[in-house]
């Protein structure tokens, strides 16, 4: 009992050091700088594809370098590159059951031209009312398959912010089997013919992820990863003069918080599991960057991911709050919220599963595979007025929420980072 009685104690002194550490290490200041240069006009929004992005991720690059971080896999770089299949449509026309479909209610995902007259080989699927959209929407990508998909009207303000997401055409991984997707918006009768016509141009473009690593000094086969995404909207079309959509929550607070999280346990030192740091690139355009990741690692070594995604600014539940998608698929968000129980910082469940948050961001790509991974994020997003436009700046951030937030996740991912805690697999 006297040994089980200290073992409460000397826990308890752990976590309150690691709680008054991180206010110590993880300054205001030094999360406005970084942020400051994230969401900067220079960056022009960090759109995929322009050069804005590509100053972010030499900024990034630097950050890791100057911060003493070692490359991924020892490849002597703090870039993944691969390669991507982006699609242009020239040509789209698409008959169901001898009706011609408007465009606006179709959506098309494909790596090449196609045209389909009944075709065997091609799926009739629908995506229900009741059910998880965005589940189903990337389950019928990844499959690879041939499909046309009748989407409910249920679903209509999702269906709409993909097509816009896609307007300037569609991504694929490079090397793809051809395939694709057609998503048909309406309750319309059940599909007993079909003509479909797709023209595209398409173009190979190299993407980067930039990850940077920590190795574990005892267990260092087995991995943490805290991770964010770097790229945002680019330019949209002007308000009141201004046309740069910065992304400072979506996701430059994200990025902050891996730049000030890899400094944070560089000065620290003694992690006993490795420590990966990743910059995730083409999340806006459907989580392409952590799904290439996803096809490079052992899933089995990955112990959690913490993600952060819109995190500079006070949550539902009030300052010093934060919640965490997916929390009931493992134990990860217990395990945090205990590390933290001392503090006056909170975790909780995420408060709006109507949204498919859990899907929404790049966790999914690593919790398909088992991994618990999961986000973390403040945003309002029921009511937030600067979501996916040009007003997300850092003066519409809380500085000292997006702070203590860090901190908060560095307290809480102490045990994970020591080995004390490794949390159950997602099923």
């Amino acid at each position: 009992m006297k040994k089980h009685l200290l073992t409460v104690i000397v826990s308890a002194i752990s976590l309150q050091s690691f709680s008054q550490t991180a206010s110590r290490l993880i300054k205001e200041k030094d999360v406005e700088n970084i942020i400051n240069v994230l969401a900067a006009d220079s960056m022009e929004g960090r759109g995929i594809f322009t050069p804005g992005i590509e100053k972010a991720a030499r900024y990034i690059e630097n950050s890791f370098k100057t911060t003493g971080l070692e490359s991924f896999s020892g490849s002597g770089s703090f870039r993944q590159n691969f390669s991507v299949t982006k699609s242009v449509p020239l040509a789209v026309e698409v008959n169901i059951n001898n009706v011609r479909v408007p465009v606006e209610n179709c959506i098309i995902i494909s790596n090449g031209t196609f045209k389909w007259n009944n075709d065997k080989d091609v799926q009739v699927l629908k995506i229900k009312p009741g059910g998880a959209f965005l589940e189903s929407y990337l389950s019928i990508l990844r499959s690879g398959k041939n499909a046309i998909v009748q989407v409910d009207e249920q679903y209509r303000d999702y269906f709409n912010h993909l097509r816009k997401t896609l307007a300037n055409g569609c991504i694929t991984l490079k090397n793809n089997n051809p395939s694709g997707q057609v998503f048909i918006l309406g309750n319309a009768a059940e599909i007993t013919s079909f003509e479909i016509s797709y023209q595209d141009k398409t173009q190979e473009i190299a993407l980067s992820n930039i990850i940077g690593v920590i190795p574990g000094k005892t267990r260092p086969k087995e991995c943490v990863i805290f991770s964010g995404h770097y790229d945002h909207l680019g330019i949209l079309p002007p308000v009141k003069g201004d046309s740069i959509a910065n992304g400072a929550d979506d996701d430059a607070s994200g990025i902050t918080g891996v730049i000030s999280l890899a400094k944070y346990y560089k000065k620290l030192n003694n992690n006993a599991r490795t420590l990966i740091f990743i910059a995730f690139t083409a999340e806006e355009l459907g989580e392409w960057g952590s799904q290439y990741l996803s096809t490079q690692l052992d899933p089995d070594k990955i112990v959690a991911m913490i993600n952060m995604e819109l995190i500079g600014s006070d949550s539902k539940f009030g300052p010093n709050n934060a919640f965490i998608t997916g929390f009931e698929r493992s134990d990860f968000g217990a395990i945090m919220q205990k590390n933290i129980k001392d503090t006056s910082f909170q975790f909780h469940p995420d408060p709006y599963v109507k949204f498919e948050l859990f899907y929404r961001s790049d966790n999914a790509s690593l919790a398909r595979l088992g991994v618990p991974a999961h986000t973390i994020s403040t945003a309002p997003i029921d009511k937030d007025q600067f979501y996916h436009t040009v007003k997300d700046e850092v003066k519409t951030l809380d500085l000292k929420s997006l702070t203590a937030t860090i901190q908060a996740i560095a307290t809480g991912a102490g045990s994970l980072v020591s080995g004390r805690d490794t949390p159950t697999r997602i099923k």
